[in-house]
């Protein structure tokens, strides 16, 4: 199969994993209308075409807390990543490693941060929920900052579990899931045994460390849904701000006035994202709300968006929009699944191809030049 796109991955994962998987990873919320909104409302900005400006130099790096960033992208935290490819979590921080841009390991990660952190060259990130279980959170704060964690990510906008229909009929949840995800194995052999037999323990690596026992894929739903806490206010994450010394950034916000909220609590960074439309069908598309937050507080914190991004000239969208950098999620499990660490790393250097011809076709030399001025309004 040729490679030349996200699309391309997609097609590749879809026929080399199991249904549970694949669905998993590639559904959303209910009609899963903001899923379809994320990806359509960015490709419908138009950016304006400019010639003869002398492109032969071009710069696509940024600073970023205090890091270089050889691309304005950071792999976005991805539940189960490690069920995607063998010891996937691993795989995939090497490949943004050696890219030059961060990983965010997600709380609900196969690999432990124990086990991820050190194969890196530079500081990963760190996804944390608000759990009713305050012992785990500190217990995770605590061996983050050990392993030398720079960036805390923490993601707001999943008091509850979002309602994903696919799950249900793909055998992730809902009557006999464990017979049916077995049987999805046997007819996937590639995939059985790469991540089935050789990517085990197949546990949910940050929690099972902190339980001293194995939280296994059987767990993983009915941990979500008896640990989300839905009473989350600003309040519980001012001890998390006064423990993290580091960056902080609050996932999921989708309103202006939560963006000046996070400005007012102290964060660092916020991230435009409604969790890539699986959890409040009929949101607005990062995409939509990225702007008004821009208006709102740009220059005043890190504006960073995810949600909808499967290309380089999406990447320029969104910092056009008003985007300090973005994240991505489902197009590097894509690559993943598809072709391990090597499509990681494929994926990342399509993506700097595909912004550099973007850049080089709207005539911005640098990262600081795509503005609003580029967009076509």
């Amino acid at each position: 199969m040729i490679i030349s796109s996200t699309t391309d991955y997609r097609a590749a994962a879809q026929k080399r994993l199991p249904p549970f998987l694949f669905h998993y990873i590639d559904g959303g919320a209910y009609a899963e209308k903001t899923l379809a909104r994320n990806v359509d409302d960015l490709t419908d900005v138009a950016l304006r075409q400019r010639v003869l400006k002398d492109m032969s130099q071009l710069d696509t790096s940024i600073e970023l807390f205090g890091e270089k960033l050889s691309l304005p992208v950071a792999l976005s935290p991805v539940g189960l990543t490690g069920m995607y490819a063998r010891r996937g979590e691993v795989q995939a921080a090497m490949a943004a490693d050696q890219k030059g841009i961060p990983f965010t390991l997600s709380t609900v990660s196969v690999c432990p941060i124990e086990e991820v952190a050190p194969r890196l060259s530079r500081p990963m990130w760190f996804q944390l929920y608000v759990l009713k279980d305050r012992g785990f959170m500190k217990n995770a704060l605590e061996r983050a900052q050990a392993a030398g964690v720079s960036t805390l990510v923490f993601t707001v906008d999943m008091p509850v579990p979002g309602a994903r229909y696919r799950d249900a009929h793909s055998g992730m949840s809902g009557p006999n899931a464990a017979m049916r995800r077995y049987l999805q194995a046997v007819t996937h052999p590639h995939w059985a045994m790469d991540v089935g037999l050789m990517g085990r323990p197949h546990t949910l690596g940050n929690i099972s460390t902190y339980l001293g026992k194995n939280v296994s894929l059987e767990d993983y739903m009915g941990y979500l849904g008896a640990n989300f806490d839905p009473s989350i206010s600003w309040s519980d994450l001012e001890w998390i701000r006064d423990f993290w010394k580091g960056p902080m950034v609050i996932k999921g916000i989708l309103d202006p006035e939560d963006a000046r909220d996070a400005v007012r609590f102290g964060a660092d960074g916020i991230i435009v994202s409604n969790h890539g439309g699986r959890q409040l069908d009929g949101a607005l598309s990062s995409a939509r709300a990225l702007p008004a937050i821009a208006d709102a507080v740009k220059g005043q914190i890190k504006i960073l968006a995810d949600s909808g991004i499967r290309n380089g000239l999406d990447i320029v969208r969104m910092l056009a929009l008003g985007a300090d950098c973005t994240m991505i999620g489902r197009a590097f499990i894509y690559a993943l699944a598809a072709e391990g660490g090597a499509g990681v790393s494929n994926l990342l250097s399509l993506l700097e191809k595909e912004m550099r011809v973007a850049m080089t076709l709207t005539s911005v030399k640098n990262v600081s030049e795509i503005t609003g001025d580029l967009l076509v309004r």
